[in-house]
């Protein structure tokens, strides 16, 4: 039977992909914070981990590499309602298997934990970006290349510091 480790501060939503991993009898646990994550790692350290990108304002992505220190074999998915390739990449770089972006079925989560390398022959059926899109694509980018520092990220752009926390505060642009 698979172990399945929820790492995600929306109970919610933890309670909604609990019960439906466990309709397909898997056995789930699940922590909302990164000593919890890290606590519950150690019983499971096969574990295939759902982490969310957005931790209560911390990020996923700084839990990701102290999880595999915990458990180098623990596959993990990274699911995130505020998608973009910068963080993508960074989470795949890390460790991550693969990266989903809200809202994911169940049978989507499942599937990502079955792919160990990447499918060249992927059809590729995304339309291409908006140009607000690939704004909030670039502002990611410059932001993780800064570490998350927003202050250094808005003197590399060029911008007041507090013009760019409030783009950062919107949902990003849809495709």
């Amino acid at each position: 039977m698979t172990d399945y480790l929820l790492v995600d501060d929306d109970e919610a939503f933890v309670r909604v992909l609990r019960r439906a991993l466990e309709r397909r009898g898997h056995r789930v646990a699940h922590a909302h914070d990164a000593d919890g994550a890290l606590a519950a790692m150690a019983d499971a350290p096969d574990a295939r981990v759902v982490l969310d990108l957005n931790l209560a304002g911390d990020s996923g992505l700084r839990l990701l590499p102290r999880l595999l220190e915990v458990a180098p074999g623990a596959g993990i998915v990274v699911l995130t309602g505020y998608a973009s390739i910068a963080t993508a990449v960074e989470a795949t770089k890390l460790g991550a298997v693969q990266y989903l972006a809200k809202p994911a079925d169940v049978a989507a989560i499942v599937a990502a934990f079955g792919r160990e390398a990447a499918d060249p022959g992927l059809a590729v059926t995304a339309p291409p970006m908006s140009l607000k899109r690939m704004g909030w694509e670039h502002l990611q980018r410059v932001l993780a290349e800064h570490g998350g520092n927003i202050s250094e990220t808005a003197r590399a752009l060029g911008m007041h510091r507090r013009t760019l926390q409030r783009m950062l505060a919107k949902r990003p642009v849809a495709q």
